[in-house]
């Protein structure tokens, strides 16, 4: 299997996984990891529409996997998709301060793959 579709396999995955924490239970998710005993209707819409994104997101790289024709745009989606979360990210830090553990965590882990994409995108097929 290539680079490529490794690589895209494994970022539908891993934004799946992050999504359905968000979406299935936004209550859950905001009492367990942001340390909220309750959240209001429009931050449960919020973790939901950006489930929905990342889920669009996530297929679009499934189907790029097997399509080598959308490959190379797929992945540099992953480092736009990944680079605009990130500068929202700073962005916050800076006007709001820290946030959670699991949103640093995040930002870590996105400040991560915008260089890991770049790489995976000028691998030959």
């Amino acid at each position: 299997m290539s680079i490529k579709k490794s690589y895209l396999i494994f970022a539908f995955c891993a934004v799946s996984a992050i999504a359905l924490m968000y979406g299935v239970d936004p209550h859950w998710f905001a009492r367990t990891f942001l340390g909220m005993p309750e959240i209001n209707t429009d931050l449960s819409h919020i973790l939901r529409a950006v489930t929905g994104l990342y889920l669009a997101l996530g297929c679009f790289w499934l189907y790029a996997a097997f399509r080598p024709d959308y490959r190379n745009v797929a992945i540099l989606t992953t480092a736009v998709f990944a680079g605009g979360l990130v500068l929202g990210r700073f962005l916050s830090f800076a006007l709001d301060g820290w946030p959670s553990p699991i949103l640093v965590f995040y930002t870590v882990l996105e400040l991560g793959l915008v260089p890991i994409a770049l790489w995976v995108l000028r691998r030959a097929d």
